[in-house]
């Protein structure tokens, strides 16, 4: 499958319009954290490389289709001394399936505090996804080959008091990429999408639901590489009415708190036979 490189590769095809390559993919609609990926490296071409994302606002308003390009309409909303504000539309056929506003920031000095990282096995502890799947599980994740996913036991979660529904993850691109701080966190940003919505599944675990992401924000708080190992910190604190609300929270080996997601997806009953939603909705 596609590497990332390829994934957020885009094509500049105007002053602020430009197009996403689509890949191969064996998903029925364009995943979500590539076009949000791709949304981010369209608005940072248009950004003086002075200014660094510091957090992105996006709305998934209809599924991509994964066989063809997505156009992305970059609004420079605002040019100031500190801070850049870009909004990005992705269009199919002339309609919307996605909208991003993101914030750069040129760094300034201030007060420092983070909380501590929850204490959970290394990642070198538990086995590798390639070796512990089933051969089902492992066809289906055959789309994020490039990515180590390492999830942490249910019985091994750090828990804390009071939340609903946790899960913890480990990942890491497999390879060497550009040491570009910008392709990390547009990187991350496709990354981000990746087992989230999970998070609100683990206590019903034998629902078969319908889900989908809606809506997604994320804080880039310090520098990281998306090819060092990180450790997504997931809870759902609220699922119902066909909805459920997700966030996490990434750090690094060295327990630094490199960003925060937060996310609202689509998880709703499956109809019974004959009363499936019409294709294409939400």
């Amino acid at each position: 499958m596609a590497t990332i490189e390829e994934a957020l590769e885009i094509e500049q095809i105007e002053r602020d319009i430009f197009r996403g390559a689509s890949t191969k993919t064996q998903l029925p609609r364009t995943f979500g954290g590539q076009v949000a990926g791709q949304a981010l490296v369209s608005a940072v071409r248009t950004v003086d490389p002075r200014y660094q994302v510091h957090s992105l606002h996006g709305y998934f308003l209809r599924p991509g289709n994964p066989v063809e390009p997505t156009v992305y309409l970059v609004d420079r909303i605002r040019d100031g001394r500190s801070f850049c504000t870009r909004r990005v539309t992705g269009v199919q056929n002339g309609e919307a399936i996605f909208t991003m506003s993101a914030s750069f920031h040129i760094g300034d000095e201030g007060p420092e505090h983070q909380d501590e990282m929850p204490v959970v096995p290394a990642p070198l502890d538990l086995p590798d996804a390639k070796t512990s799947m089933s051969p089902e599980r492992l066809w289906a994740m055959r789309e994020w080959e490039h990515w180590d996913i390492r999830t942490i036991p249910q019985e091994e979660v750090a828990r804390r008091d009071g939340l609903a529904a946790q899960q913890q993850v480990w990942f890491r691109y497999r390879h060497e990429l550009p040491d570009d701080p910008l392709f990390h966190v547009c990187t991350l940003a496709y990354m981000s999408d990746m087992t989230l919505l999970g998070s609100s599944k683990v206590i019903h675990p034998d629902e078969p639901t319908q889900n989908a992401s809606l809506d997604h924000a994320m804080w880039f708080l310090r520098s990281f590489r998306a090819d060092d190992w990180l450790l997504y910190d997931q809870q759902s604190p609220s699922a119902g009415f066909g909805r459920a609300l997700t966030a996490g929270r990434i750090w690094n080996q060295r327990g630094e708190l490199v960003a925060v997601v937060v996310q609202e997806g689509l998880i709703r009953n499956l109809r019974e036979p004959g009363e499936s939603f019409p294709p294409g909705t939400a």
